[in-house]
Formats: structure tokens, sequence, C-alpha cells
């Protein structure tokens, strides 16, 4: 970042300092990434009561992968990972009820049925 001072007509000095934009400050946060720590700690009377550590990182999701904090996607519920979840669970529990609802339906004997199920 640069500052030039110009003389005008007038005698009077000008300053021109090149701004920012929001846009191009969450650009360049985005990109490069910040990293915000400290402590909080309350004391009375020299006894520790509370102790908060706080660390955020600030980056964009490309940067995230690139410097391996990428935990969303071994999180099956954020994923959207198949199978997976409270909803993958109840969708294979359905499966498996048709299955077992179709084998006995079918006239087959209810071990068929549970025995198709599972393999």
């Amino acid at each position: 970042m640069s500052i030039s001072s110009s003389m005008s007509s007038q005698g009077n000095f000008v300053h021109s300092v090149p701004s920012t934009t929001l846009g191009d400050l969450l650009e360049r946060i985005l990109d490069k990434g910040v990293v915000i720590s400290g402590d909080i700690k309350i004391k009375l009377v020299e006894v520790e009561l509370l102790t908060i550590q706080i660390r955020l990182v600030i980056c964009s999701v490309d940067r995230a992968k690139e410097i391996g904090l990428d935990w969303w996607r071994s999180d099956p519920h954020l994923a959207g990972l198949e199978g997976s979840g409270p909803t993958g669970r109840l969708q294979a529990l359905e499966q498996r009820l048709a299955r077992l609802e179709g084998g006995v339906l079918e006239g087959g004997t209810k071990a068929e049925a549970v025995e198709t199920a599972h393999g």
C-alpha cells in the first residue's frame, strides 16, 4: 500500500490513499486465512475459577482443505453419505421391512424371509 502526496495548484497538499472495499478485504481474508486465538481467565484471590481458550480460523473451504481442516467430509451428518445418519438408517430399516413383508406375502416361510433380508 503506498501513499502519495502531490501539490495542488493552490499550494495545498493532496494525499491519495488507495481504498479497499469490503469485498476486497473479504476476498483477501478468505484467500489467505486468519487465525484468532485468545485466553480468558477468571481468578478470585489468585484462585483460577474459569479458563476459556478460544481458537478461531477463518478461511475459504478450499484453503481449509489445503491445510487439512476438512472435518466435514468425515462427519456423516454433514457429508451426506448414503447409509449414514438417522435418514440412512431409516431407509435401511424400511428396505429390510419391505423384503421381510415381501417374503411372507409371497408364500415363503418367515425363516426364508429373514434369511433373504440378511443375505
